[in-house]
């Protein structure tokens, strides 16, 4: 891999792993128009531990009052918010490898498109910022979007945002708790990664890269995260996402139509 593929990589995952248009559906996206056949265990990785890197520096202040006073509310939603995307991760292992060969990738960008579309435009039906006030319905229901966005096309940030919006939640509260909830999902996936690598060892999961490449990568998703985790909040608080709903349907289409017809890139 050059080292231009994966900063392009790197920003993709960075980029998508918090604006709403899916960091593993745009992944899968650009590995096929690249053409790897390769298992770069280790190098996708790094891409989740440059996003978690972002997701610690920005969201700093949120995430050292939990760990100052961690058995309060907030800590019990964002548990019960996980456990659908364990639950989804442990049942459905076989399809989720299926989905990641991209065979549900049009499908995927659609139903992010259609989420976004219908809720963006939600009213901010609570003023209360205060992430003790994230209840069981919006924990609950946002856990359920973050378990559907496992399939590769379906955003989990957009999902879970807009989840928590359609159950009354303040629009920047809802956010900051959904970027929270991202800690556990890519620990998790880190974990099964790991797994992974540990069985091929630390050579086959490199797939022959270089280690130029992978810190590059780390590094781009890290500073891609970062800047669109900032922005995400922005654009959340003033009903923006209805844009992105936009891009993805088109993509949606765009995929789909390759997948039936053209097969250009699938």
């Amino acid at each position: 891999m050059p080292w231009w593929q994966a900063l392009i990589l790197g920003i993709v995952q960075g980029l998508g792993e918090f604006l709403p248009i899916s960091s593993s559906g745009h992944l899968v996206l650009f590995q096929n128009i690249f053409g790897f056949e390769g298992n770069e265990l280790l190098f996708d990785s790094l891409l989740h531990l440059g996003t978690l890197i972002a997701v610690f520096v920005a969201l700093w202040p949120d995430i050292w009052s939990i760990l100052k006073k961690p058995i309060r509310k907030v800590t019990l939603m964002i548990i019960i918010a996980t456990i659908p995307a364990i639950l989804a991760a442990l049942f459905l292992e076989d399809f989720i490898n299926k989905a990641f060969g991209g065979q549900y990738l049009g499908t995927g960008f659609l139903i992010t498109a259609v989420i976004l579309l219908i809720t963006a435009k939600l009213p901010n039906r609570s003023k209360d910022q205060d992430l003790d006030k994230v209840s069981l319905k919006q924990a609950g229901t946002m856990g359920l979007m973050q378990a559907l966005a496992i399939l590769p096309g379906v955003s989990r940030s957009g999902s879970t945002i807009c989840g928590g919006l359609y159950t009354g939640g303040n629009r920047e509260a809802v956010t900051r708790f959904s970027f929270l909830m991202s800690i556990p999902a890519i620990l998790g996936a880190l974990v099964f990664q790991v797994k992974d690598i540990a069985e091929v060892g630390i050579s086959g999961a490199a797939g022959g890269l270089s280690l130029a490449p992978v810190l590059i990568g780390m590094v781009a998703a890290a500073v891609s995260g970062f800047i669109a985790l900032k922005w995400m909040i922005k654009l959340v608080k003033e009903g923006k996402l209805w844009k992105f709903g936009i891009y993805v349907g088109i993509l949606g289409v765009l995929v789909t139509l390759d997948q039936l017809v053209f097969h250009i890139v699938f």
